[in-house]
């Protein structure tokens, strides 16, 4: 066998043994992955709504609807950067990329949507967010619903 093929060979069983070993992400980057996007992210849109479409805090206090457009606006960015990318600002400074649990692939758009959705849905709930704490592969409920999982990603 020629000396090529057999760098090849080893180089295939090297990459075989490195997708085996996933490395889940730990829930304290994850905290510090959301607060860092709710600062990059939702926070310029809040202040976008405030300010600029709307006029004043008051009359966005006031507002149940801009609320909703702005969190509808921070999902819509979430889902195009995960599905595109596998990570958000915050989850790429910290090392986290979400990808589909079985094939270890970028999830699509629809399924980013329904993620972020379930999210909002753990978060109300509090039980969704404490189930990592009960699970070997710390998966959230969002995560279990949606069939993801946040992996640490090497640099």
């Amino acid at each position: 066998m020629r000396f090529r093929d057999l760098k090849k060979q080893k180089k295939n069983q090297q990459n075989k043994q490195e997708k085996k070993q996933l490395n889940y992400a730990k829930y304290s980057d994850k905290v510090k992955a959301l607060i860092v996007d709710m600062f990059m992210i939702y926070a310029p849109i809040l202040y976008f709504i405030a300010y600029v479409v709307i006029g004043s805090k008051e009359e966005f206090q006031a507002s149940q609807l801009a609320p909703f457009i702005a969190v509808s606006i921070y999902g819509v960015i979430y889902a195009v950067l995960v599905a595109k990318f596998g990570q958000t600002p915050g989850k790429r400074a910290y090392l986290i990329k979400v990808v589909d649990d079985k094939t270890h692939e970028n999830i699509s758009f629809f399924r980013a949507v329904c993620r972020f959705v379930m999210f909002l849905f753990s978060a109300t709930i509090l039980l969704g967010l404490l189930t990592p704490f009960y699970r070997k592969d710390r998966k959230a409920l969002h995560d279990i619903v949606c069939g993801t999982i946040e992996i640490e990603v090497k640099q």
